[in-house]
């Protein structure tokens, strides 16, 4: 596409704000606002970004804009209910994988979505989200990335006790357990003992001190309520609502192209993200030497393999 075809906003409802509205939705708790930010114009091709938590934000997807703009894909910023710029109702009632499906595809709607050019990238919760979309309205989308989630709960904490706690210092891993069984996960020592033993070596592998201002905000605009009501207190494992699911074999029924993006130091096993593109009909794999946040630590590498996803998805019917 041109770039002055991408750029130009003209006609869009959305260009005085600079792209930003907020989308009404309805739930079952009445009618909601979702923050939603567009970056370019691409009837034929359009991207929502679903971020991670739940209860997560979109900041940290802030380094999309130096690198998906040179696809011409049309992507989207997206706070999901309960998040950051978002409507945070209370309501526990809402946290659920099949109220957050139907959220995803009034915003669908609201962005002129369709199977013909709407696709989809999942990062961590997100790629849960992603993959149930895929199997609840498959004539809908029309590719899908799942990044850095495993397509099973069980299996994700089963390589989280066998590969990655082993890992750590026993002493601080029984530290941290008996904080979680205690239920004093907002003891300093709690963060004290993850972020150097853990977070640093399979969220983003940098020192903390230097990780980038869009994941620091959001970590910092993180709804704990809804993370840990679905999720658990930490990424050691998850013990919340998602404790049980699992749609591994299901992938089989996700028939449009769908690239799988593994890091090397993530908390998701990538031997099992590689099945997972097996598991897929149409499936691609991108095995980064990242971790959990590999656009950040691993960024040319998972940049050059999603837009080359993206751009041959853009040639295609």
């Amino acid at each position: 596409m041109p770039l002055a075809d991408y750029l130009d906003n003209s006609g869009r409802a959305d260009a005085w704000a600079g792209g930003e509205q907020l989308v009404p939705i309805t739930t079952p708790d009445g009618p909601h606002n979702v923050w939603l930010k567009r970056i370019g114009n691409n009837p034929d091709m359009k991207l929502l970004l679903l971020h991670g938590g739940p209860g997560g934000t979109s900041d940290y997807f802030a380094a999309f804009d130096s690198f998906i703009p040179a696809t011409g894909v049309e992507y989207y910023h997206y706070d999901q209910l309960g998040a950051g710029r978002s409507d945070r109702p209370d309501n526990d009632a809402l946290w659920t994988i099949p109220r957050f499906v139907d959220e995803v595809d009034q915003v669908r709607q609201a962005i002129g979505g369709d199977g013909s050019n709407f696709c989809l990238l999942g990062h961590s919760w997100g790629g849960i989200l992603a993959i149930e979309y895929a199997l609840a309205h498959p004539d809908r989308v029309k590719c899908v990335i799942i990044s850095n989630m495993m397509a099973s709960i069980p299996a994700y904490n089963a390589y989280a006790d066998t590969v990655l706690k082993p890992q750590m210092d026993p002493a601080k891993l029984a530290r941290v357990e008996a904080l979680e069984a205690s239920g004093q996960t907002d003891d300093p020592d709690y963060m004290g003992i993850l972020v150097p033993e853990f977070y640093e070596k399979h969220i983003l592998r940098r020192p903390a001190s230097e990780w980038p201002v869009p994941v620091n905000r959001g970590f910092e605009g993180l709804n704990p309520h809804v993370y840990v009501l679905m999720q658990g207190p930490s990424e050691l494992g998850a013990s919340g609502r998602l404790e049980n699911w699992d749609r591994f074999e299901d992938l089989a029924e996700i028939t449009v192209p769908t690239l799988v993006i593994s890091g090397r130091h993530d908390t998701m096993d990538p031997a099992y993200m590689a099945q997972m593109a097996q598991q897929l009909p149409n499936g691609q794999l991108l095995a980064t030497e990242g971790s959990h946040m590999a656009m950040y630590d691993d960024q040319q590498a998972y940049f050059d393999g999603l837009t080359a996803f993206l751009l041959d998805q853009a040639t295609k019917d």
